[in-house]
C-alpha cells in the first residue's frame, strides 16, 4: 500500500501556488517521522524536481499566515549543533488537523514526485471530489486552476486547457475517466493511488501470467466483418502475402502460401504495478517486446520479490546495468540473461559480491575471490618453472598436496 498523506482542502483550492501543493505534500509525507521533516531545501528541489528559488518561495508561503484566515500551514525550527554552534537543517511540521471537521484529500506522496505541481493540484480536487461522490465538471476545475504569470495571472484556466491536464493524468495512469457516464453527460473519474499503464508490445502471440493481472498477453485489435471494410495493412494480426516468383518448369517443392491468422480481440496486457515500480528504469525498452518475453519478465521479477527482494533493489540493478551498456542489440534477450540476473554467492543478502543493505564485501564472494587469485598466482609459479627447466608437460602435484 503506497504512503499517502492527507492534504486541507483550503491548500487544494487557495490562493498558494502550484509548487506550494508539491512542497507541502512531500513534507507532510516526511514529518510522518516522528523527528519530523528534517530534509533541507536542496533535497526537496531533487525530489521534486523544481528549482531551489521556486521551493523556497513555496516554504515561505506555507509559513506565513495566508491572506485570507490567517492560518499557518508549516512551522519550522532552527537547530545548531551543540559542540561547533555551527547550523543545522531545521525541522518542519505541517499542521495538525482533524478530518471531522476540516475537508482534505488523501494522496499518494509519490505523485508529488511523479506529476508536475499543475497536475498535482488537479489529481487532489478529483481524488476530493471522488471520495465524496461528487460529480465534478470542468468549469469546476477550471476555478481551481489559475493562471500565475503574465496579463491573466489570478485568472481561472480556461476548460480546453483542464481538459488536456487530465487527457494528460489518464496517460500517466493516475485517474480513469468514463466520459459521459454521469449526470447530464458529465465525466465519472476513478484515483488510483498508483500509475495504472499497460505495456506496448509487437506481438499478438497468447498467454496469461500470474503477475500480468486478468489481462492477456496481446494487444486489441479491432476485428472486421469483411476484408472490403479496411485495408489489410490496417490490422496488426494478418501478415500480407507476399508475390510468389515460380518458374515456368516444374519444381519439386513449391512454397506454401502463408495462413491468415484471425486478430486478437481480447483485453490488453497489463501488469501490476508492483512490476511496473521495477521496470520503470528500462521502460524504453519494453515497446518493441514480445508478449513471451514480457511474461516471462515479469515473472522472473515477481518471484524475486516474493523470495524477500525489495523493489528498490531490483530497479536500482536495472538502472544500473541499463546505464553501463553501451549497446543493446536485443533488449529481450539482454533484460532476461543479463539485466534481471542476480549476481552473486548463495546469500540472498548478496548482490554482485556486496551485501545489498550495508554495501560491505561479501565474506563468501572475497573467500572465494582470494582462493582463486591464489590458485591463479600458483598456475602463473609453475609455468614459470616449466619455462625455466624446459618443462612441456603438465606439472601434476604430488598426492596428498593441495593449493
Amino acid at each position: 500500500m503506497p504512503q499517502r498523506v492527507r492534504v486541507p482542502l483550503r491548500v487544494i483550492v487557495g490562493s498558494y501556488s502550484d509548487a506550494t501543493v508539491s512542497v507541502y505534500v512531500k513534507i507532510a509525507a516526511l514529518d510522518r517521522k516522528t523527528t519530523g521533516c528534517e530534509a533541507g531545501v536542496t533535497y526537496l528541489s531533487g525530489l521534486l524536481g523544481l528549482a531551489r528559488s521556486t521551493v523556497e518561495r513555496a516554504l515561505t508561503q506555507l509559513m506565513r499566515p495566508a491572506p485570507d484566515d490567517d492560518v499557518v500551514e508549516l512551522t519550522s525550527e532552527r537547530r545548531t549543533w551543540e559542540v561547533t554552534g555551527e547550523g543545522r537543517t531545521a525541522v518542519r511540521r505541517v499542521r495538525a488537523t482533524n478530518p471531522r471537521r476540516e475537508h482534505g484529500a488523501w494522496v499518494p506522496s509519490r505523485a508529488a514526485e511523479s506529476l508536475s505541481p499543475r497536475q498535482l493540484r488537479l489529481y487532489c480536487a478529483v481524488a476530493y471530489a471522488a471520495a465524496l461522490g461528487i460529480q465534478i465538471t470542468l468549469a469546476d476545475l477550471a476555478r481551481i486552476l489559475r493562471h500565475r504569470f503574465g496579463k491573466k495571472a489570478g485568472e481561472s484556466l480556461d476548460v480546453r486547457s483542464v481538459r488536456r491536464l487530465l487527457r494528460d493524468l489518464e496517460r500517466l495512469g493516475w485517474i480513469s475517466v468514463e466520459q459521459r457516464a454521469g449526470y447530464r453527460g458529465r465525466h465519472l473519474y476513478t484515483v488510483h493511488d498508483e500509475p495504472m499503464q499497460a505495456v506496448l508490445t509487437a506481438d499478438t502471440e497468447e498467454g496469461t501470467g500470474g503477475d500480468l493481472g486478468e489481462g492477456s498477453l496481446q494487444e486489441d485489435h479491432h476485428q472486421t466483418d469483411s476484408p472490403d471494410d479496411q485495408p489489410p495493412t490496417a490490422v496488426l494480426g494478418i501478415r500480407r502475402r507476399r508475390e510468389q516468383v515460380v518458374a515456368r518448369g516444374p519444381v519439386e517443392n513449391p512454397p506454401l502460401p502463408t495462413a491468415f491468422s484471425r486478430p486478437y480481440t481480447g483485453p490488453q496486457l497489463s501488469l501490476a504495478p508492483r512490476i511496473w515500480r521495477v521496470l520503470e528504469p528500462v521502460k524504453p525498452l519494453l515497446a518493441g517486446l514480445s508478449p513471451y518475453v514480457v511474461r516471462r519478465l515479469a515473472r522472473e521479477i515477481g518471484r524475486q520479490l516474493d523470495e524477500g527482494q525489495e523493489a528498490g533493489r531490483l530497479r536500482s540493478r536495472l538502472e544500473f546495468r541499463f546505464a553501463s551498456t553501451d549497446t543493446i542489440r536485443d533488449p529481450g534477450r539482454w533484460l532476461l540473461g543479463t539485466a534481471v540476473v542476480r549476481r552473486g554467492c548463495a546469500d540472498p543478502a548478496c548482490e554482485s559480491g556486496r551485501i545489498w543493505h550495508n554495501g560491505q564485501l561479501c565474506p563468501a564472494c572475497r573467500a572465494q575471490h582470494t582462493g582463486a587469485a591464489r590458485l591463479r598466482r600458483f598456475e602463473r609459479y609453475l609455468d614459470e618453472r616449466e619455462r625455466q627447466l624446459g618443462i612441456h608437460a603438465p606439472y601434476v602435484l604430488p598426492a596428498g598436496r593441495s593449493t
